[in-house]
């Protein structure tokens, strides 16, 4: 299987938090929640669905496959923690969700650890 980029990471998380407002993820809703052209999302589509991660009938919203969602999640967790890391530090919320999106694809297991095992310690701090 070919290895999921930073990019499809983004698209991954975006139709699994659009799938779970209930109505599926429309291609205009990704491009506009990933500041892109409905061009761009179409191509990524194409690649995600490749890879057995996506699916989508013909005017139909996308939807993620079981390998799909997983994916989607657990960069989801990944964003979630970065970003409640962020705001104990002081950062703003706003910047801390920007920041949590661009760490999330390149921080390592083990910081991603450290961080979580120091969130669970502190968590009351």
């Amino acid at each position: 299987m070919a290895t999921v980029t930073h990019n499809q990471e983004d698209y991954l998380e975006a139709i699994y938090l659009l799938s779970r407002k209930g109505e599926g993820a429309q291609i205009r809703d990704i491009a506009k929640m990933l500041s892109v052209k409905m061009a761009t999302v179409v191509k990524t589509l194409r690649d995600l669905k490749k890879q057995e991660l996506a699916v989508q009938e013909p005017y139909q919203p996308v939807s993620l496959t079981i390998k799909g969602s997983r994916a989607a999640a657990q960069v989801l967790r990944r964003h979630n923690l970065i970003k409640s890391f962020l705001i104990k530090l002081g950062v703003s919320t706003a910047i801390a969700d920007k920041d949590a999106c661009i760490m999330e694809h390149i921080l390592s297991a083990e910081t991603l650890e450290r961080i979580r095992s120091y969130m669970e310690i502190n968590q009351n701090a």
